[in-house]
């Protein structure tokens, strides 16, 4: 590998830790408003403003233009589909935001490449041999420790992020099934719009938006919708360049980081909860990458 080579996978490399950063931060507000705002409206608030960063990241890409810049495509209601998935996702995860650990409902969040290797098998018709299903196994493990189902500490909440976590993998999954010459910008496009209608739907079905608690609190969904947006911005930026196979495991980061700020912002540091169950995770997680690899190597 060259050092422009070598540039250019760090570079890579920071866009994604600086996309799980920031994501983290929008968590962390999320947190905040939570006691205020239901999960259905932050949710909502973060569809209007991630619009913005999707048309950015379309205008911003070279093939959309050169294919005469069409906004329809062939398969748009799996793209709908797609993005009433990622709706309800975050439904859940924020409702998981404001009722336990930072931490926790993060990193049961990454059970969502678990249930992607799963999903795969029915809707891909991709064929997992013992080790990606012995990494699955590995991973449900150490969710099942994180949820504790049956202990003294279980709560029906650490369900909430479970369900994100699928929801979020089938969105995977189905963005797969898209024909490969649609960008990804204009997939994820079709999501926030849809996302967008579906969160409002459901707002309205449950009553409508709370009212405005402190003036405060709009600059708090401003910063929500624009570390969301950057975030995004900079995770489709990161998995646009050529270096993009690099970045997997990279994305385990997430734990960790996740783990400092709950502690620094509000003095959580469930380590009960999280270990070793996360260390399982992780681990499931960083299997699947290692085998994939393996399989893409032998199939060139």
């Amino acid at each position: 590998m060259n050092a422009s080579s070598k540039d250019r996978v760090g570079l890579a490399i920071a866009l994604s830790i600086m996309a799980l950063v920031l994501f983290d931060a929008m968590g962390l507000i999320i947190k905040r408003l939570s006691t205020d705002y239901g999960s259905a409206e932050l949710s909502a608030y973060r569809n209007f403003f991630g619009l913005v960063p999707s048309v950015i990241a379309l205008w911003s890409t070279r093939a959309w233009h050169n294919t005469g810049r069409r906004l329809r495509i062939r398969q748009w209601r799996l793209a709908m589909f797609r993005g009433l998935c990622i709706g309800l996702a975050q439904v859940l995860f924020y409702y998981a935001l404001g009722r336990i650990a930072f931490a926790t409902a993060n990193t049961i969040t990454y059970a969502n490449a678990l249930f992607m290797t799963a999903l795969a098998v029915p809707l891909l018709g991709e064929k997992v041999g013992a080790l990606r299903w012995s990494a699955v196994m590995i991973g449900f493990v150490g969710v099942v420790l994180g949820v504790k189902p049956g202990g003294d500490s279980f709560t029906t909440d650490a369900l909430a992020p479970l369900g994100a976590a699928f929801l979020y993998a089938l969105a995977g999954v189905l963005a797969r099934r898209i024909d490969a010459e649609v960008p990804s910008p204009l997939v994820n496009l079709y999501s926030s719009v849809i996302a967008l209608v579906a969160t409002l739907a459901l707002v309205v079905f449950l009553g409508g938006f709370s009212p405005i608690k402190a003036q405060g609190d709009i600059l708090w969904i401003i910063a929500m919708g624009f570390f969301g947006g950057l975030a995004v911005l900079s995770l489709v930026t990161s998995f646009r360049m050529p270096e993009q196979r690099n970045l997997a495991p990279f994305t385990y980061f997430g734990i960790p980081i996740a783990f400092f700020l709950g502690w620094v912002f509000y003095d959580e540091a469930p380590w009960a909860d999280l270990f070793p169950g996360a260390i399982l995770i992780a681990a499931g997680g960083l299997l699947v990458i290692w085998r994939e690899r393996q399989v893409r190597r032998r199939t060139r």
